[in-house]
Parts: C-alpha cells; structure tokens; sequence
C-alpha cells in the first residue's frame, strides 16, 4: 500500500509538474493561446495527450504492481518490469510525458513550450545516460544488458520485444 501511495503522489507531483505546471507557467509568461478552432490538428493532439497521461499512469501502476517499488529513484522497483509498454520503448513514462508536451506545444502554438520540450528531453536523456541505466545495469544485470540491446530509449518499436528483452518472434 506504501507504494501506490507514495506512487500516486509521485505520479501526480513530479510528471505534473514537468507537463501541466511548468508549461502553464511558460504560457502566462510567453503567451500561446488556446486555439480558435477546434481542428484536425487540435484532436489530434489531444489524443496525444491523453496517451501520453496513459502511458505515464501505466508506468506508475506496473512499477508498483510487477517492480514493487515507485517510479522515485530512492524506492525504485524491486523487480525488473520489461513487459507492457516497456516491450515497446524503454522509458514509456518519460515518452508519455513529452508526448503530452508536444501536444500541448501543437494545441497552443508555442515556441517556448517548444523550447521548455527540449530542453526537458535533453535533462531526462542525461539523466538516463548518466544515472539511471548504469544504476539499472548493476542492478538487473545481464537481463538489463538483453534489455538494452533489443529495446530502444526514445522511438518505439512496431514490434514489441519479449518480457525477457528479445524481439518477438
């Protein structure tokens, strides 16, 4: 129960504030209005949204029901979760997470929404890069190893891989 609870508010606080805070923050500030219509570009980013709040939502979830742990890298999971969206992409959270961004930088039309996207993946894949895959490495091993070797970081694969990292046949 401790970690739905601690993942639930880790979910809601960190992810929200990285999509929803900060970019209302940056639209106050720069401006990027709401669109006049509602269009083919409108739906479908927020369509868009809305997968990427699922993928987050799924990661959060799988982290305390298959990993036993949270999404915080002080109570990470306990197990290695290679399953789900992560057959797909490695980092499905942080993938929603940017999915939502870049549908709100196309709902209001803003650059410097633009601007905070990339500048939040370029913080999350040094993060990634410097910290959480070495951790994982030492942690998981030869299984993380396969992992990595069949699974991509950032652009998800059409095929899934298996739960056990290797592509499904």
């Amino acid at each position: 129960m401790r970690h739905a609870v601690e993942s639930t508010l880790a979910t809601i606080i960190v992810p929200g504030a990285a999509v929803i805070l900060i970019p209302w923050l940056i639209l106050r500030q720069f401006g990027g209005g709401a669109p006049a219509r509602l269009g083919p570009l409108e739906i479908l980013a927020l369509a868009g949204a809305v997968l990427g709040a699922g993928m987050v939502i799924w990661v959060s979830f799988a982290f305390v029901r298959q990993g036993h742990g949270t999404p915080i890298p002080v109570d990470p999971p306990a197990e290695f979760v290679a399953n789900g969206l992560f057959r797909y992409v490695r980092n499905p959270m942080y993938v929603g997470a940017l999915l939502i961004l870049a549908s709100e930088v196309a709902l209001f039309r803003s650059w410097p929404l633009l601007l905070y996207a990339f500048l939040l993946w370029l913080a999350l894949h040094t993060f990634l890069v410097v910290f959480e895959e070495p951790q994982l490495k030492r942690r998981f091993g030869a299984a993380y190893l396969e992992y990595l070797a069949t699974t991509p970081r950032w652009i998800p694969r059409l095929r899934p891989t298996s739960s056990q990292g290797g592509p499904v046949r």
